[in-house]
């Protein structure tokens, strides 16, 4: 056994046999930090996991944390990181949770007098330092993690596909349209249009802001597609300014059916399914 691992196992020992004093103050420490929006119950059930994978891990300058025996640790520390970022924490707070720890250790072995085990605490703080660094990494990638599952549910929710007559859809189209944002219409327009039977589909583009020659490709895209399903699309919303930039651009909608208005598209499409619609004359 070398003299490394020796005070190594010091360490640990040191750590296990002041495990509940040293893991209170961490908490209370942390929960400082934090000003009261973790609960200490909560804080400790977390430190108390953490430390327990940690002690094996005694006598590692953390120079690498990629190797099997840093698992159960980067497992946790990952937990950790999602959990504050989907509780609103900062990255320097979830990293510090981790960083605070050093302090603890610092002031537990202060009073031993003994210069190994003091060069073995400043490896298990630069352990510490590693360990809060893949905590604050894996807080960024948890981050965007949740912001792109986040987009992509509120492209399903500004992306609608209404039922609006027996074998009428329509889809309003708010905002701007992009690659990723018609890629999810043509599929739940598809997906409806299975589903309903429907042989008629209005794409009203009143709340698109502008339509440039990639929007009008866009556009093109999902009437093939609903083509190929046996439905015939309708484009509605065609405002002026729009349609004097769609002649501009020379943009060809070819034999596309295009209406000034959602009403009038859905007066056409029901015509083609056979209904008439008589305006009721006030008497």
């Amino acid at each position: 056994m070398t003299a490394d691992a020796g005070h190594a196992r010091r360490l640990t020992e040191l750590l296990r046999t002041n495990a509940e004093p040293l893991i209170d103050k961490w908490v209370g420490v942390v929960a400082a930090l934090l000003r009261g929006r973790a609960t200490k119950a909560e804080l400790e059930t977390d430190f108390r996991e953490f430390f327990s994978a940690l002690l094996p891990l005694v006598g590692q300058d953390g120079r690498d944390t990629s190797g099997a025996e840093f698992a159960e640790v980067r497992s946790l520390l990952e937990e950790y990181s999602r959990s504050r970022v989907r509780a609103g924490f900062t990255p320097s707070e979830t990293a510090s949770s981790v960083f605070s720890l050093k302090q603890q250790v610092f002031e537990l072995s202060e009073n031993e007098n003994d210069p190994e085990l003091f060069r073995e605490v400043l490896a298990f703080s630069r352990l510490l330092d590693a360990l809060g660094l893949f905590t604050f990494e894996s807080y960024s990638r948890a981050r965007e993690e949740i912001i792109r599952e986040q987009s992509e549910q509120l492209l399903e929710l500004t992306t609608p596909v209404v039922k609006i007559w027996e074998g009428v859809l329509a889809v309003p189209l708010v905002g701007t349209l992009d690659s990723a944002r018609t890629q999810v219409v043509m599929e739940k327009l598809l997906e409806t249009l299975v589903e309903t039977g429907s042989e008629h589909a209005i794409i009203d583009i009143t709340g698109v802001f502008a339509v440039d020659t990639q929007v009008a490709q866009h556009l093109l895209k999902t009437v093939v597609a609903a083509r190929l399903m046996g439905a015939e699309c309708i484009v509605s919303g065609i405002r002026p300014q729009i349609a004097q930039t769609i002649v501009a651009l020379g943009i060809e909608f070819g034999d596309i059916v295009t209406k000034a208005s959602l009403a009038d598209a859905l007066r056409h499409a029901l015509r083609r399914e056979g209904v008439d619609v008589v305006r009721n004359e006030a008497r």
